[in-house]
């Protein structure tokens, strides 16, 4: 049902000019409203796409519904739905869509499973990245190749394989971790094209196999998906002026 309303999705033409403080705020009392939204827009979308929660949004009788990792807003009948739409504040410029997402899909850096990630330190290592790479995505070589010529330094990545992009992926994904040196086989493959050695038939891999469950938990769509340490995801190859701001801004 989900799928059939983003096959129909409406761009969202009304702005507002609220300030991110007065967007979905936690409500000091019940609204039974929300409960209201949430019943409704549950029996629209079905069981299959099941709703996570519900905020008001700063324009009157508009409700922010999450549901799996994407937003979408409703009336409180649900009557009508705005799928792939962004809210923005006009005098700010803030994507409001954008930056509720980051704070809904949230990861807890200090529960992710590090020992299942091929670990790379540059300088002293003292700012910390988790990523979900897959060995055939361009986009994945590319932010490789920003790690490596940039001047971002003082980095720790850990980067968990996640092959998403086919039967191709998944063996050369395991054939990585199962490497003498996991980190040189990985760079030796994203950055210089040389094919990592064939496994051993003794080799555990059950690290990838668990990391593309993982991934799926965390609502993990694309690759790479970059994991601040207070929790927020950058998506996609970040440029190395992207990714420092975002790393000044970890609190």
């Amino acid at each position: 049902m989900l799928q059939r309303y983003r096959a129909a999705a409406l761009s969202l033409a009304t702005v507002c000019a609220a300030s991110f403080t007065t967007f979905a705020v936690a409500q000091s009392k019940p609204d039974a409203a929300l409960d209201r939204v949430k019943a409704a827009v549950q029996k629209t979308l079905g069981a299959e796409a099941p709703v996570k929660s519900v905020a008001r949004t700063p324009i009157p009788g508009l409700f922010e519904v999450a549901v799996g990792g994407d937003i979408l807003y409703a009336d409180e009948k649900a009557k009508y739905v705005i799928v792939g739409g962004n809210l923005v504040d006009t005098k700010t410029r803030q994507n409001l869509t954008e930056a509720r997402q980051s704070e809904l899909n949230k990861i807890d850096f200090a529960k992710l499973p590090l020992d299942r990630a091929i670990k790379y330190v540059k300088g002293n290592g003292s700012r910390k990245v988790a990523v979900f790479s897959d060995p055939n995505c361009p986009y994945c070589k590319r932010f490789e190749e920003t790690l490596k010529t940039s001047k971002l330094d003082n980095i720790t990545v850990y980067t968990f394989l996640y092959p998403v992009l086919g039967p191709d992926s998944d063996a050369k994904s395991k054939a990585i971790w199962c490497a003498p040196n996991p980190l040189t086989a990985w760079h030796d493959w994203m950055l210089d094209k040389k094919a990592p050695p064939t496994p051993s038939a003794k080799c555990d891999d059950s690290a990838v196999v668990q990391n593309v469950a993982l991934g799926h938990q965390f609502n993990v769509t694309g690759t790479p998906t970059i994991i601040l340490s207070d929790g927020r995801r950058l998506p996609g190859a970040v440029p190395a002026e992207a990714l420092e701001k975002a790393l000044a801004t970890v609190k």
